[in-house]
């Protein structure tokens, strides 16, 4: 391959003339420069390595993405919940003219990758163990962590899940419910895990600390009622498990309302009840968690907590393009109201109840 070098020998000029040309086209002569670019053209010299250059500079102009939980890429790209975060973070890369990289957060690769990615800084979805903060601080770069508190050290950017989890429940048992079962996110790949009640303190299995601070929320407002969350069902199921409407239905025939903690879960729910001739919300309600576009376009549209998902994200990237002191962030939740929550059939005058849809075929 021809090099800087055999180009500034071919055109008679200096190394430096022709690295000019290429990086600072602006400070060589006209005639000097068209000379370099044809003596490059006949050698078939396309300009420096880009690569060396970042090496040499230490720069990438790039920040990292990594999903939050053991998710890959392509689990990102499904989740209606992922794609807002990645819109916001590309805005905010947009704006300042920098790229933004999606680094795989699998259990297998996600230590490496944040030792390895050619970045200059990370937004990290979670902390799912020490290892990933600690790479982190060893290659001296900046970086966020969505949903998580990790101390004022560290950036962090998180919404009010245990207010929203009050929020939903106190919502559902204003219209009189009573029998709630529970859908928790599974922060791993695998079938969906179910806590039959009956059993005090139960832990999930594999929830982060924002998903113990919205089962904390549901615990605490059921208990406001006389109501005890030992007595729900709580189902942990990966976001956008297709069977997780399955799993509440056939292990949670009473329930009258079901509360999730994604809205990608809710729309699975939905999709279930559809399959199944059940009837949102006459016959049973359904709350989501995130305040996702697609929420909205759901039949019926869905009642969730929301927050800003995107400007969390683009929120999350300035921070680590500004490089600046530690910051702590926590965002507001709203409840949005839709058509997927209703009083329960046994609360509603007998005119007014509607008979159970057959089962589509």
């Amino acid at each position: 391959m021809p090099t800087l070098d055999d180009v500034a020998k071919k055109a008679g000029v200096s190394r430096g003339t022709v690295s000019n040309v290429f990086n600072r086209p602006d400070a060589v002569r006209t005639a000097l420069r068209e000379r370099v670019e044809e003596a490059a053209r006949l050698l078939g010299y396309g300009g420096p390595d880009p690569k060396g250059r970042l090496l040499k500079e230490g720069k990438f102009n790039a920040i990292g993405f990594m999903p939050p939980g053991a998710y890959a890429i392509s689990d990102v790209v499904r989740s209606p919940y992922g794609r807002e975060l990645l819109l916001g973070a590309a805005q905010a890369c947009d704006a300042a003219g920098a790229t933004l990289s999606l680094v795989n957060g699998t259990d297998e690769t996600r230590t490496a990758s944040i030792r390895e990615a050619l970045v200059d800084g990370f937004i990290l979805g979670n902390v799912i163990d020490i290892e990933l903060v600690a790479s982190a601080k060893r290659r001296r770069l900046p970086f966020v962590i969505l949903e998580s508190d990790a101390g004022p050290e560290i950036n962090s950017i998180r919404i009010d899940g245990h207010c929203g989890a009050i929020a939903a429940a106190r919502h559902l048992l204003g219209l009189g419910h009573r029998r709630f079962a529970i859908l928790s996110i599974r922060r791993a790949a695998g079938a969906p895990i179910v806590h039959m009640p009956g059993k005090s303190g139960r832990e999930l299995m594999t929830g982060f600390a924002l998903d113990h601070e919205r089962l904390a929320g549901f615990r605490d407002a059921l208990a406001e009622a006389g109501l005890s969350i030992d007595d729900m069902p709580i189902i942990e199921t990966t976001p956008g498990d297709p069977g997780a409407g399955a799993a509440v239905f056939d292990n949670c025939p009473d329930a009258t309302a079901i509360v999730t903690m994604s809205d990608w879960q809710a729309i699975t729910v939905l999709d279930e009840a559809v399959r199944r001739g059940i009837d949102v919300p006459d016959q049973v309600s359904v709350i989501g968690f995130d305040g996702t576009a697609e929420a909205a376009r759901t039949i019926p549209p869905l009642t969730t907590v929301a927050h800003d998902i995107a400007g969390k994200a683009r929120m999350a990237a300035e921070m680590v393009l500004a490089n600046g002191a530690p910051r702590q962030v926590v965002l507001p939740v709203e409840l949005t109201l839709r058509g997927s929550t209703a009083k329960p059939r046994d609360a509603l005058a007998p005119g007014k109840r509607q008979p159970a849809k057959p089962p589509r075929p």
